[in-house]
């Protein structure tokens, strides 16, 4: 059981959210793991579009006349409940969760509600995230600036692996250079490197980022690729990667997308079990 943060500086997009996505799917399709995927930001549908068809409002007949309300029992909205009365549990986290693959992959979903609720609710995320360790075999945290430094401090010196997110800029290189050299957590061994939205014609390639940040080990990546990122916007993740699990053309960009992001999950897998046996 293990936790694995996604982090970036929060000042650029470097594809965290969609990288997430991607490494999710393809574990929970070609490993047999419990997955929960843990979205920390406020109102961020990012995660939902990749799973699911926007949910349509239910109309309610109220004092006035119909009504228009969507469901908030789902995700964080609908644990706020259970945190204030303390009767929170990991098998109860379970309940407020939304399916993607049965027993295998889950998705605790943003809180939807209003800003208010959300700085009162966000001190708790440490608390679920400990609690849903105990349950799932793997919590992936998309990790929101939002949160703010101390709750994100928690969280990341709980993760057992954290995955520092950069884009494929010079500038974007540098500057996470410069925070791993003041955050000790950040430049500890329990960190490995991943490029989101990676394209491998640029001269920022994976060998010369790793040779520049003085890296061990092969910097993780996962390409930029126009069918992922289409289904992330239209609720096709899941049936896109059971389309491209077999591809094996080198010369198919979409084999080679895959290609990498079973390297990547493959090394995050490895690092886990690394950090493990030498704890």
């Amino acid at each position: 059981m293990s936790i694995v943060t996604f982090w970036n500086n929060g000042k650029e997009q470097t594809g965290k959210t969609l990288s997430i996505v991607a490494i999710a799917t393809y574990l929970a399709i070609e490993h047999n793991y419990r997955i929960l995927i843990v979205s920390t930001g406020y109102n961020d549908i990012g995660l939902d579009n990749c799973f699911w068809e926007k949910k349509k409002a239910k109309k309610i007949s109220g004092l006035f006349g119909p009504n228009t309300k969507i469901d908030i029992e789902e995700g964080v909205s609908g644990l706020h409940k259970i945190m204030r009365s303390n009767k929170l549990s990991p098998e109860t986290i379970k309940n407020y969760t939304k399916t993607v693959f049965k027993d295998r992959l889950e998705v605790l979903q943003s809180l939807k509600e209003s800003r208010q609720e959300y700085m009162e609710m966000k001190k708790f995320y440490p608390e679920i995230i400990n609690l849903a360790n105990k349950y799932y075999d793997l919590v992936l945290i998309d990790l929101d600036a939002e949160l703010g430094e101390d709750i994100s401090e928690a969280i990341l010196l709980n993760s057992n692996l954290i995955v520092t997110n950069v884009s494929q800029r010079l500038s974007s290189i540098n500057k996470l250079m410069e925070i791993r050299e003041k955050n000790s957590v950040l430049h500890s061994k329990k960190t490995m490197l991943l490029i989101g939205r990676y394209d491998k014609f640029s001269k920022y390639s994976i060998k010369n980022i790793t040779r520049y940040l003085g890296e061990k080990n092969k910097v993780s990546t996962i390409p930029y690729n126009t069918l992922f990122f289409e289904a992330c916007e239209e609720a096709g993740v899941p049936d896109l990667f059971l389309r491209l699990r077999r591809r094996v053309d080198d010369d198919d960009r979409n084999a080679f997308f895959m290609q990498e992001i079973k390297r990547t999950t493959e090394n995050i897998l490895y690092r886990l079990e690394d950090l493990q046996m030498k704890m």
